[in-house]
């Protein structure tokens, strides 16, 4: 036989099932079946094994490429999927046509231009201060150390984040907790979690802090958890524990998750980490929440987590989790839900008297998982998250276990082995200090304010569209009328710097304990800024600033260019001095 004699012998027994019986135009199944088995034994009889396995893995690479391609136009729609597939060689097309000799050196030149900008902004330096390229011959006095923090800490300008300027970024529980916890931090900055026998203090406070989280989030009684670093590493272990779960328990080698599009980036990072293929469900136009339906379809055998976020980072949307979870429990799914901007927020709401918020947490029976972070609206020191499970089942396969290392038997629950155990001792400090009735009201008075300032955009600035219905401490809204990148820019000129957005174009701002201030400064210079930019229409736009770059970021023509830019502005942040070779 042929490479597709197989199929050829096929198809004249399954003519030859009418011809038996042709006069009568009857056709018989029987003959067919008897005809296809005959055709098979005889294929496996006269064909060499070598062209039979390779005829297996020509049609199993043929059976994979048609299943994925169903999968992926039944999750997207068939406009959709040919929407992005002329989107994706569009990318690669232009990104060959830029990297052609007479267009790289122009490209190279234009990306180098923005670098060395970026690299002034970005690298502060003051012939006041003391630069340590290299350790110094002899130390310095302790007087002359904090004399230079002092330095550092006054002479480069920061951001008014005091101010409560800056959407999130620094979630300041008062001077009375920083005092706190530095003295907690003196007390154990030596302590490392990965030895509990030599701290046991440290251990015990950890336990706690999960347990807190865990009673916070109503777990059931076989609830556990462990602490992080922060969001991304909670987020991290989630998709590990699930492909772990979904290799041991259902031999799932080629793992696929599904997240919402607003979804954080810390899943497409575990996605390339872990080798997970991530798909990116769309969001419901009206409200922008994932879409539950297209979550549906796209389910298949390789699905290992369904994601849901409680509130999302760009728009403060809280999804579908009752619907997401009833999906996980259908298809036996681990569900996670992201609530680590949320966090106490999200958490007290209820408590703080808004009634409006619907169930998120493990009160929903097919959540599974859900990562807090401790260090934004709990207001414990930076570098502190928890991520919870529904059981031990789940949260061992986070965990990384070796019995053979000749340094002696090793376990680590999470991804760092050394783990500062000052940070989580200045969580639970902090944590004990506030209390419930603390964190209520600063829930109360955050998200009360959050929602005072997306009632006055509805109300008294119609130039800008408030992105579906935000219900806890983020508000993000977009236009029609004005170039909103511009809006953030100008308003960045004032010392406010907002969070940008695309996919829509949009801003959010993230109000925090110190945005409490500052939040009627906020409104009037909002609407005084959209004020004058619509009054002029025809004023020229800064080259250089948030519009521009994400102008370069969202068109097919500049593909590649945005990722060289992002990797450069990585690149500085570990330099001493500026590039100025070109």
């Amino acid at each position: 036989m042929t490479k597709f004699g197989i199929i050829e012998g096929l198809q004249k027994q399954f003519y030859l099932g009418y011809s038996y019986k042709y006069n009568a135009l009857e056709f018989n199944p029987a003959i067919i079946l008897t005809s296809v088995k005959d055709t098979v034994l005889d294929y496996f009889f006269s064909t060499p094994w070598y062209w039979i396995v390779r005829d297996y893995v020509f049609f199993h690479l043929v059976f994979k490429v048609l299943s994925q391609a169903l999968t992926y136009v039944r999750g997207y729609g068939l406009l959709r999927s040919i929407t992005e597939l002329l989107r994706y060689a569009s990318k690669r097309i232009f990104g060959i046509v830029l990297n052609l000799p007479f267009l790289k050196v122009a490209v190279d030149k234009e990306v180098s231009k923005a670098l060395s900008g970026m690299e002034n902004d970005v690298i502060k330096n003051d012939d006041n201060l003391i630069d340590f390229a290299e350790l110094p011959s002899s130390g310095l006095p302790k007087t002359d150390v904090l004399e230079e923090l002092d330095k550092l800490n006054s002479i480069l300008h920061h951001s008014d984040w005091k101010g409560g300027k800056v959407s999130g970024a620094v979630y300041h529980g008062g001077d009375d907790l920083i005092d706190l916890q530095s003295k907690a931090f003196q007390k154990f900055c030596v302590a490392n979690q990965l030895h509990p026998d030599v701290f046991p203090g440290v251990r015990k406070m950890e336990a706690e802090v999960v347990s807190m989280v865990l009673n916070a989030f109503n777990a059931p009684s076989t609830g556990c958890g462990t602490t992080t670093s922060g969001g991304t590493e909670s987020l991290l272990l989630a998709c590990l524990s699930a492909k772990m779960l979904g290799l041991h328990y259902k031999g799932i080698t080629e793992p696929e998750m599904i997240i919402p599009r607003t979804a954080h980036a810390g899943f497409d990072k575990a996605g390339y980490y872990f080798g997970i293929k991530v798909h990116h469900v769309d969001l419901i136009s009206e409200t922008y929440q994932a879409n539950v339906k297209q979550m549906k379809r796209l389910i298949n055998r390789n699905t290992i987590l369904l994601v849901g976020s409680a509130p999302n980072f760009p728009h403060g949307i809280i999804d579908d989790i009752a619907s997401i979870g009833r999906l996980g429990e259908t298809h036996k799914i681990p569900v996670h839900v992201d609530c680590c901007l949320g966090s106490f927020i999200v958490a007290f709401m209820s408590k703080a008297g808004f009634d409006d918020v619907p169930l998120f947490d493990f009160r929903v029976p097919g959540v599974t998982s859900i990562s807090c972070d401790t260090h934004k609206y709990g207001f414990a020191p930076k570098g502190s998250s928890v991520i919870m499970y529904r059981n031990t089942k789940l949260r061992k396969e986070q965990y990384y276990v070796s019995t053979e290392w000749v340094g002696g038997l090793y376990g680590s629950p999470t991804l760092a082995g050394s783990r500062p155990g000052a940070l989580v001792v200045g969580c639970w400090a902090t944590m004990i200090h506030v209390g419930e009735d603390g964190y209520i009201k600063s829930c109360k008075e955050i998200v009360g304010k959050a929602r005072e300032i997306k009632e006055y955009i509805q109300t008294e600035i119609p130039e800008l569209q408030i992105l579906g219905n935000p219900l806890c401490s983020v508000v993000s809204f977009t236009s029609n009328i004005i170039n909103i990148y511009e809006l953030s820019d100008t308003l960045a000129k004032s010392g406010w710097h907002l969070s940008a957005l695309q996919n829509p174009s949009a801003v959010h701002l993230a109000f925090t304990k110190l945005s409490l201030q500052s939040a009627e400064e906020f409104k009037h210079l909002l609407k005084s800024t959209v004020d004058t930019m619509k009054s002029q229409p025809d004023a020229k736009p800064s080259s250089d600033g948030t519009s521009a770059l994400y102008g370069v970021a969202g068109s097919v023509k500049t593909s590649g260019v945005a990722d060289r830019l992002i990797e450069g502005f990585l690149d500085t942040l570990y330099k001493l001095e500026p590039d100025h070779s070109d």
